[in-house]
Parts: structure tokens; sequence; C-alpha cells
């Protein structure tokens, strides 16, 4: 039976002027309504989370959510419009682009959907780890990366306060991702789709009892999980990097179960910028040019004195 495809061609992974290869209504659907689909997870399950924080926070919050909210909520949006700008394509459209041009291993080798859809995701949450790891291992990714853990508290806004920058070069990376290894366009979707949840997820400021913790960590990174990442402890900073899946910081060594302190009291942020003005979004834009790196990047005197 020949491919059926629409009438249509694209490359901005938009729902109009694409080309797509029918594989079933579901992801047929799927992928028209992109956009629609990721604001749906997004604010679903910010608004679900948020509710959580309220009815059952984990940690006490001293500084005010409007303060920190208002300017949280005001860099993803510059973010967004930023990524747009910048990139012609976005991962689900170059992943089409490569579907219909068999650009990649998996199109090169003709992978089984199935198997090609497993290891799509892997492979992109393993990225998505080694990448964190990186930004946290050089210097001058560092200062980029450290915007996100200057944030004072820790809440569902953290899981997407992210400088520009680092925002730019993550999409560089999926899309380099998506050229080497052609995985299908819906992974792909499903990919981004689960990163955004999961982020906002582990992020967020919800009690979730001793025993389901323990039990869910063994296959999502939890709340109780990424909060030692954010923790001010240089040696706790640079463990749990994981966002999605917690098996690569088991597998390699950079899983740390709990703080030193309990999560209740440990300090959440870095030494540096310990001020509410420091939360404000003209000086989270300016931040990566402030100060010097600290002793945080991996491997530094700080952290090795720490660790021995």
């Amino acid at each position: 039976m020949p491919v059926k495809r629409c009438s249509r061609r694209c490359f901005d992974g938009t729902a109009a002027d694409r080309e797509v290869v029918d594989s079933g209504p579901v992801t047929e659907q799927l992928l028209a309504n992109e956009a629609a689909v990721r604001l749906g997870f997004f604010f679903g399950v910010l608004a679900v989370m948020a509710a959580l924080e309220v009815a059952a926070p984990r940690r006490r919050q001293e500084i005010p959510r409007l303060l920190r909210w208002t300017n949280n909520i005001t860099i993803v949006v510059l973010d967004t419009v930023l990524v747009r700008l910048a990139f012609p394509v976005l991962a689900v459209g170059l992943a089409l682009v490569a579907e219909e041009r068999g650009w990649g291993l998996l199109q090169v080798i003709q992978a089984p959907g199935w198997l090609a859809f497993v290891v799509s995701i892997l492979a992109f949450d393993l990225a998505i780890y080694l990448q964190h790891v990186m930004f946290h291992a050089v210097p001058a990714l560092w200062r980029v990366h450290r915007v996100h853990h200057a944030d004072l508290e820790f809440d569902v806004t953290t899981g997407f306060r992210f400088h520009p920058v680092e925002i730019v070069l993550s999409m560089g990376l999926k899309l380099g991702v998506v050229l080497a290894l052609g995985p299908p366009a819906v992974a792909v979707l499903v990919f981004e789709v689960v990163l955004n949840a999961s982020s906002l997820f582990n992020h967020s400021n919800v009690r979730i009892p001793v025993a389901l913790d323990r039990a869910l960590r063994w296959i999502v990174v939890t709340p109780d999980m990424h909060r030692v990442h954010h923790s001010i402890h240089e040696c706790e900073t640079n463990s749990n990097f994981g966002f999605n899946l917690p098996w690569w910081d088991r597998l390699l060594g950079t899983y740390t179960a709990q703080p030193r302190e309990a999560h209740e009291d440990m300090t959440i942020g870095v030494d540096q910028f310990r001020t509410r003005r420091d939360l404000w979004i003209d000086r989270m834009l300016v931040q990566p040019l402030r100060g010097d790196a600290g002793s945080y990047p991996i491997h530094s005197e700080s952290e090795e004195e720490a660790n021995s």
C-alpha cells in the first residue's frame, strides 16, 4: 500500500503548509495541532501543580508569589518569542523534513516505528541530561544556566525560568539530535510535551508522601529528587541532573538521594544574587555578565575540596 501524503509542505513546524507521512489519524491530528497540544499540556500541568502547591506545600515560601511569578513568566514569554525568531524551523518541523528526505540514523536503517519511537525518547532524554551536565561543567555556560539556579524559592515557575541564551542553545542541540537520529516527528512532539510537563512537575513545591516519592523516583524525577539539585551547596547542585528519567543519574554516578539539610530547611539558590532585586527580569537578563562563575562549575577547586 502506498504511503499517503497530504498535499501541503512546510518547514516551520506549524499546522499549516506541511507534508506529513500519514502514520495514523491520531498521529496526524497531534502533528497538525502541535501548538495547541503543547500549550494545552503546559497550561494544564501549570494549573494543576500551582493548585497542589497551595493545597499541599512542601516548604514555606517567604517571598511573595507576585514578585517571582511575574518575572519568571516574563522570561518564559521572552524565551518563546526569541526561539521563534531565531529558528526558521523547530524540532518537530525538522523531524518532518528528516522523515520526508530520509535523514538520520533511524531513517537510514529503516527502524520499525515502535523501536524508533522508544529509541528517540531515550536518546533525547540522554542528550538533555548531558547538556545539563555540560552547563554545569563549562564556566561560561554555567553563567547562563545559573539564572535558573538563582531563584530564591523552588516552585512550579522555577521550571521555566531559563535565560534566553540557554533556550536558544538547547534548541540548537535538539535540532542537531534530530538531524543525526532522524526520529519520528510524533516522538519529538511527545518528548517536548513531556519535557515541559516534567519540568513543571519536578520543580513544584508539592509534598508527596515519602513512600510514594521513593517508588516514583525509580521511573520519574520527583520534586524532592530535583530540589537537591537546587541546593546552595555545590556538591548537591552538581547532582540529580535528570529532568524526565532518573536513570541517567543512577547509572552515571550523579544521583544524590537527599540534601544534607532537611528539605524544609535547605537553602535554595546560589551564593551570589541573594537579594529580592535580583529576581527582577532586568537583573536576570544581565546576570551572566555579572560577577564571576564562582565555585559551582564541576571540578572547580571548591567542589573538589567539598567532595574530598
